[in-house]
């Protein structure tokens, strides 16, 4: 039993794994935690209760908690925010955005690990993943259990996340997720399960690589545009244009269009149902508000895993509707904000949305 436990750990090592701060230099790299808030900042009534309070512990409390983190990179924290990530919002994405900006620029932070509320995690990576103009690594983090409950995993996380953002072999990956030991690309992950610690996956293309303890090795390269491939910047831009959201359903009423329109949307994503697909009184309705209004209607779905594709029901010319492939209506939403922010024709955003 002895030597099959050293057998396994030397293939975890050796085979597929790369087993960082063995041969280390001396000065350790800089990595920059900057806190959001969320369930890993959490903190419950006791040590079994479900119900909890997101964002209650500052990160300097959450880096202290971690053994061994100062080995692995020299560390420091800043609080951007404190808040559940159900309460994200997009001010904050533009303070971040741009904190980690001004970071990496520097010869002084070699990589940058953001903690994070798992709600809308997927999002707010997907959104850094097209604005953040650096090659270094950049980490989002979080947990499924706050900081006070039995077997909470943030400890792990974090420090999973950090030996990731200062491992070379981390560059030119983009924005990555990383939680229970699993490297995802930000475009490409989401959450699958409302409790459990394996919520995060990427159903279609898989995840980019693994993490055992500080050990990490890669599986694959991101496949699409991001970073310093963007076109997307946020410098100088304090809004970004209002994207919502509608979940189509069987019977479903038209008039949501219009009360998005008339509250003031420039884009809508339809979380279709299928292949994209929506009652025709809506698909009606969403052409009208393309033609009278210049509201720009996106078709994405609601099932979990799949490509929207374009002309499979009907012309998406005839309705001036643009298909989201494989991106899901949240990701969808963060880029078609983006897309607004220039003047693009409905080819263009297309061609948009087929690169990113």
């Amino acid at each position: 039993m002895k030597a099959l436990k050293l057998k396994m750990m030397a293939f975890l090592m050796v085979a597929t794994m790369t087993t960082f701060g063995l041969a280390q230099d001396t000065e350790l790299p800089n990595v920059k935690i900057l806190a959001t808030g969320g369930t890993i900042a959490g903190s419950a009534s006791s040590a079994t209760s479900g119900s909890y309070s997101a964002g209650q512990v500052g990160i300097q409390t959450m880096i202290n908690a971690v053994p061994g983190i100062k080995e692995i990179a020299d560390v420091s924290g800043e609080q951007v925010s404190n808040v559940g990530s159900q309460d994200m919002t997009v001010e904050i994405w533009l303070k971040l955005a741009n904190r980690i900006n001004e970071l990496l620029a520097s010869n002084e932070v070699d990589g940058i690990v953001i903690t994070h509320g798992t709600d809308t995690q997927e999002e707010t990576a997907y959104f850094l993943s097209l604005v953040v103009k650096s090659d270094k690594p950049v980490v989002t983090t979080g947990s499924m259990r706050s900081s006070t409950s039995i077997s909470a995993e943030g400890p792990l996380n974090l420090y999973n996340a950090v030996a990731i953002a200062a491992d070379p072999q981390a560059k030119e990956k983009g924005v990555m997720v990383s939680l229970n030991d699993q490297i995802h690309a930000a475009r490409d992950v989401s959450k699958m399960n409302t409790t459990n610690v394996n919520s995060f996956q990427s159903p279609i293309k898989g995840m980019l690589g693994g993490v055992f303890y500080g050990r990490l090795g890669f599986f694959r390269e991101p496949l699409t545009k991001f970073g310093n491939t963007s076109e997307f910047s946020v410098e100088g831009i304090n809004e970004l244009p209002r994207v919502d959201i509608v979940y189509a359903y069987a019977d479903m009423s038209s008039d949501l269009i219009d009360m998005h329109v008339k509250a003031g949307a420039k884009g809508i994503v339809i979380a279709g149902v299928g292949n994209g697909n929506m009652t025709e009184a809506t698909l009606n309705a969403a052409k009208k508000a393309y033609e009278d209004h210049g509201v720009i209607i996106v078709r994405s779905t609601r099932a979990a895993t799949g490509w929207t594709l374009r002309d499979n029901e009907f012309k998406d010319d005839d309705y001036h509707t643009v298909v989201s492939g494989d991106l899901n209506p949240a990701k969808a939403r963060i880029l078609l904000m983006l897309a607004l922010t220039k003047e693009k024709s409905l080819a263009e955003l297309q061609d948009i949305f087929d690169e990113y």
